[in-house]
């Protein structure tokens, strides 16, 4: 009986695996089926506010070529093709936010735009998401591109062999994700997704530099590609659902504070007047995050980029919350 059970089990389990192996993914642009995202479409709500990028080498196999040096953190800000694109390099990465945090909503959330200039020519990242810009989830991601042969240096990839990987479509076209994939992750809320962080994807199918996917297949894309412009271009994340509701509460305990200016200008100093002594001033942007704090009763806007922010100030008896919109 148990060898008996022992035998389904392993068939249940090589069906399994035949038909993850066999799955036939969304194809290019065009063609019925595919989920590429035009960039102009009204889906899109919203794009990149801010980015931190951290390059990677032209080729790992040879260091010495140092890092790639095309763009920068500004061209990811904003709409595909406005500014140009930043190259990544090989495991190079980036991390971007946004005005409001990106939420779980009806079908996929946001999709990353790579400027590929054919339908084959793909080069791939990886792609995490964090509600507290500590902990990053990545997407379950699958690879079905033959790993035999190197794709070489211009060499061709099949949309159809590719999921969960940014840069699966040419330039223009977005590649969308949905945070549902994501649920159940004790360390992400999925309806406040405030980082999204791409990582360049190393195609080599040398074991020694090679990435893997989410079922550990080698992932085989053009490679190397020892260029300042080497590895994943970002050109920019479009948001599709966003959550314009999270933020932290406003408090009127103290109706005797002002700041001034506010709205204020950026660059210019903001005044705390207050009844009471102050004991320390914390300053949060709209996803909650904090960004400051002091104990002085003015700060400096220089160092703030425009957009909503909450200025809470703590005294020995209670704290008050103030909203502050800088432009």
């Amino acid at each position: 009986m148990y060898n008996n059970l022992f035998f389904k089990i392993v068939l249940l389990l090589s069906v399994i695996s035949l038909n993850v192996k066999a799955q036939p993914y969304p194809p290019i642009v065009g063609q019925p089926g595919t989920t590429a995202m035009y960039k102009d479409s009204t889906a899109f709500v919203n794009w990149v506010t801010n980015c931190n990028v951290i390059r990677g080498l032209q080729d790992v196999s040879t260091p010495t070529l140092g890092l790639t040096n095309v763009g920068d953190s500004s061209m990811v800000i904003g709409p595909p093709l406005l500014n140009g694109v930043v190259s990544l390099g090989d495991g190079g990465s980036a991390i971007c936010t946004f005005q409001y945090p990106i939420k779980n909503g009806i079908g996929n959330d946001f999709a990353v735009f790579e400027n590929s200039f054919d339908d084959t020519f793909l080069e791939l990242a990886f792609v995490e998401v964090s509600s507290d810009g500590v902990n990053f989830v990545r997407f379950p991601s699958h690879s079905l591109t033959d790993t035999t042969l190197q794709t070489n240096t211009f060499g061709t990839t099949d949309a159809t062999k590719i999921n969960n990987l940014a840069g699966k479509y040419r330039g223009s076209y977005g590649t969308p994700f949905d945070l549902q994939e994501l649920a159940g992750n004790t360390n992400l809320n999925i309806n406040a997704i405030t980082h999204v962080k791409i990582i360049d994807v190393v195609g080599s199918v040398n074991k020694q530099y090679a990435k893997r996917d989410s079922y550990n297949n080698m992932i085989n894309d053009p490679w190397p590609t020892p260029f300042p412009n080497g590895g994943f271009d970002l050109d920019a994340i479009g948001v599709i659902n966003q959550n314009t509701s999270v933020g932290l509460k406003e408090n009127n305990l103290d109706e005797n504070l002002y700041l001034y200016p506010n709205p204020i200008n950026k660059g210019e100093s903001l005044l705390l007047s207050t009844s009471k002594d102050i004991l320390f001033v914390s300053v949060y942007n709209f996803s909650g995050q904090k960004i400051l704090t002091t104990k002085e009763n003015f700060i400096s806007t220089s160092e703030l980029t425009e957009g909503i922010y909450f200025i809470e100030i703590n005294s020995f008896k209670n704290s008050v919350t103030k909203k502050l919109l800088i432009k």
